[in-house]
């Protein structure tokens, strides 16, 4: 039974808005609306989102590559700056454009 905390996805304008936690146990029921709202996507809302791990990361990222052009980011969940700058994801979520952590 999915708790309270479960992650939930909607589209408002040019925005994927997402809510509840992305944790590895509840994105797989959030990949499929994800994916199907995707066309002329422009931000990724995650004001809403609490705590993202490595696997709600890849999706966010995934969704990114899948979107055609760099995403802008609002919000920064627990967990979030850690696990990109580990994965050196630039704040796109692009791969490889990052500078390696400590470079500033």
């Amino acid at each position: 039974m999915p708790g309270s905390d479960a992650p939930g996805v909607r589209r408002e304008a040019d925005a994927l808005v997402f809510s509840g936690s992305l944790l590895r146990d509840d994105v797989a029921g959030a990949w499929p609306p994800a994916l199907a709202a995707l066309e002329g996507v422009r931000r990724l809302d995650l004001t809403a989102v609490p705590r993202i791990d490595s696997a709600g990361l890849a999706m966010l990222s995934a969704l990114s590559a899948r979107a055609g052009g760099p995403l802008q980011i609002s919000g920064s969940p627990e967990g979030f700056e850690e696990l990109r700058a580990a994965y050196r994801l630039a704040p796109s979520l692009a791969f490889g454009d990052a500078p390696p952590p400590g470079a500033d």
